[in-house]
């Protein structure tokens, strides 16, 4: 399973660079939002992993109105994407908490470099706030328990990490590694990182669901 990213963007010709340099990254692109409205409509569709989120939307609301709603609503990691502004708008964009911030012109380096960042950041800043799991109980409260290869999948992803990295620290293939997310999703009854997390966190505070 891919990492599942909104594009943000009221430029086409940025927003379709983004996309072609996601694809080539191996991310997937779940939808391209030119406006405030249209961003909060694929947010609830799409429920993606993480938004690139330009700050500058071209109407009354902006990305940073988006982003508070994914910081006190959804709960999704965010990075912006901005040319040089002004002390006002950086003022209002830091008091986000953004997971990073990423200068126009960029290039596929700065892309990927501020992603990886931003999904492990996310992912320590809410161990913070959360218990840490029970991995074992966890497992035995589900219908379909998971095996062992799963939970250190799982436990990876916790941490944050890319397919690629859990596939380097498990010495299995990406592509092994995409399989074992696809059980362990149908196990958590969810469809993306952001829901097996929130599911997890969960399980863990003893949340009915």
């Amino acid at each position: 399973m891919k990492i599942r990213i909104l594009i943000v963007e009221d430029e086409p010709l940025v927003a379709a660079t983004l996309k072609r340099i996601l694809d080539k990254l191996d991310y997937e692109v779940v939808a391209m939002s030119m406006t405030y409205e249209l961003a909060i409509y694929d947010i609830e569709q799409y429920k993606p992993d993480i938004v690139l989120l330009d700050i500058r939307l071209g109407s009354e609301k902006d990305g940073i109105d988006v982003a508070r709603l994914l910081k006190e609503k959804y709960h999704i990691p965010f990075v912006f994407l901005t040319a040089l502004a002004d002390r006002h708008t950086l003022d209002r964009a830091k008091k986000t908490e953004p997971s990073g911030y990423i200068l126009k012109p960029f290039d596929e380096n700065d892309i990927h470099v501020n992603l990886e960042i931003a999904i492990y950041n996310h992912a320590q800043r809410e161990k913070l706030q959360f218990p840490l799991p029970d991995w074992d109980k966890i497992s035995g409260l589900l219908e379909f328990p998971l095996t062992n290869r799963e939970m250190d999948v799982l436990m990876q992803l916790f941490e944050g990490k890319s397919n690629a990295k859990i596939a380097a620290d498990l010495f299995l293939s990406v592509n092994t590694v995409k399989s074992h997310l696809i059980r362990l999703y149908q196990k958590l009854d969810v469809t993306t990182r952001t829901e097996a997390l929130a599911y997890i966190r969960k399980l863990s505070r003893g949340v009915p669901f």
